[in-house]
């Protein structure tokens, strides 16, 4: 393995990575036209895992305002049958 002198970090595979935090803007505060609602399913299926749970604000970049929302209307999806409660989601 090789370092890079300039900025000491291992430049061979297996080496050291750094993370760089990019700042991250709420998709819905940028773009007033998008409307969080229940029936949006595909809308709705991205702030969703495979397993069916609720992505957290972390990973998918929205603000506190807007996951509320979106959380809640998930389970208003999930309530009416529109999306499962757990599993992988069938398409």
């Amino acid at each position: 393995m090789t370092t890079d002198n300039e900025n000491g970090r291992e430049t061979s595979s297996g080496g050291k990575r750094r993370y760089f935090s990019r700042p991250r803007v709420c998709q819905f505060c940028a773009d007033k036209t998008l409307v969080i609602d229940y029936k949006n399913i595909d809308l709705l299926q991205s702030f969703i895992n495979r397993e069916g749970k609720i992505r957290p604000r972390r990973q998918t970049g929205t603000c506190a305002k807007h996951q509320r929302k979106i959380s809640s209307e998930i389970k208003k999806a999930r309530h009416m049958a529109l999306l499962p409660f757990s599993g992988e989601i069938l398409r």
